[in-house]
């Protein structure tokens, strides 16, 4: 994928991550984070896709508030990431993991 397009996509999930207010309801947050994925997941960033996968997990299991600031920081990062490898995807996992234990 050319520099621009990188570009413009990590801008795209930059903007759709800001845009979203912790305090709505799970349904909202989740269907938010699903599109982010899809997107992700479409243009092969997978430190994305598995941030938000994880956060979706999260949701699901009714975390909320200030911790899902937290997650949406990270899913920031994952998108930001100069290496969209499996290895770096493993690394934002192990991360989570030990970050929202």
């Amino acid at each position: 994928m050319p520099n621009d397009d990188v570009a413009e996509i990590r801008g795209e999930l930059a903007r759709r991550i800001a845009a979203i207010a912790p305090r709505r309801g799970a349904a909202a947050l989740a269907r938010e984070i699903d599109a982010i994925r899809r997107i992700a997941h479409h243009n092969n960033m997978l430190p994305a896709v598995t941030v938000a996968h994880l956060l979706e997990s999260a949701l699901a299991r009714g975390e909320q508030g200030v911790l899902v600031h937290d997650w949406l920081a990270m899913l920031d990062e994952a998108v930001h990431s100069d290496c969209q490898d499996a290895a770096t995807s493993d690394a934002f996992a192990a991360a989570c993991q030990v970050r929202f234990a």
